[in-house]
């Protein structure tokens, strides 16, 4: 078993995760628990983002015509003029 203490930091009662117990849950400084709270205990869990699915540019452009790709390089044109103002690639 582990003992932590709980000390004040401005408005907030903070505890501090030992190394060891972040590496064990996977999670670092800045990752999002979920707190429970039954029968005078917590217990807190690493919030898991969904994984968002990643598309291939070939997924992406399926169903795309000649003439859509015509309309879109019409309509983003004006994003294509003048010259660079910072660091963009030429």
């Amino acid at each position: 078993m582990i003992t932590v203490n709980i000390r004040k930091q401005g408005g907030a009662a903070i505890i501090t995760i030992p190394a060891d117990v972040l590496k064990m849950l996977d999670v670092e400084v800045g990752s999002v628990l979920e707190l429970e709270v039954a029968q005078g205990a917590f217990t807190a869990r690493p919030v898991r983002a969904e994984s968002r699915k990643r598309y291939s540019l070939a997924e992406l452009m399926q169903g795309m015509t000649k003439e859509d790709m015509d309309a879109i390089h019409e309509e983003t044109a004006w994003s294509r003029e003048g010259e660079p103002v910072g660091r963009e690639l030429g």
